[in-house]
């Protein structure tokens, strides 16, 4: 069944379709959460951004925007909790490498990234997420962050680049 069926399912109140939208969305929205506040308070906040989405779904007019729509909602709810996070000091990862087989490796390889990408600053760390780990067009990616193509363009360079600077200073190999 497409999203936006789905969307004006909702919109009519039939409570199934809330919860197949959930199902089909859930894990997009928990996976940009996760990248962006962690592991330890992605559920809180996607709880929360779930919420928002019950809440504002009815004044949803265009079913065809949902994705964008979700995502600055999803954008918001971040962005609260961060200015909430950025009181508390910084805790640094130690990442050791094992090389011991191919699946403690990947695991490594993925928890340096993630951990890099939680080192980045919210803009860069988000328009990396929603660009390269949600693949969504740069169009979309400036709607979202309600800013121009241009400006997503130069904050996935920097981000790049600080995320390199970032596996390197944690001396992850290159």
């Amino acid at each position: 069944m497409s999203t936006e069926l789905l969307i004006v399912r909702c919109q009519l109140g039939e409570p199934d379709a809330l919860t197949d939208l959930v199902r089909e969305w859930h894990p997009t929205v928990h996976g940009f959460v996760r990248r962006m506040v962690g592991p330890g308070a992605a559920d809180d906040v996607a709880q929360e951004v779930w919420i928002a989405i019950f809440r504002g779904l009815p004044r949803l007019q265009d079913a065809d925007r949902f994705a964008p729509w979700l995502f600055t909602i999803a954008r918001r709810t971040v962005a609260n909790r961060l200015r909430a996070e950025y009181a508390r000091p910084e805790v640094e990862l130690d990442l050791d490498r094992t090389d011991d087989d191919d699946a403690a490796e990947r695991l490594t390889d993925r928890m340096a990234v993630e951990a890099g990408l939680g080192a980045l600053p919210a803009r860069e760390r988000e328009v990396l997420v929603l660009a390269y780990l949600h693949d969504l067009p740069l169009a979309t990616c400036a709607e979202i962050c309600g800013v121009p193509v241009g400006t997503i363009k130069s904050r996935l360079s920097r981000a790049r680049r600080l995320l390199r600077e970032e596996l390197i200073r944690r001396e992850y190999p290159s």
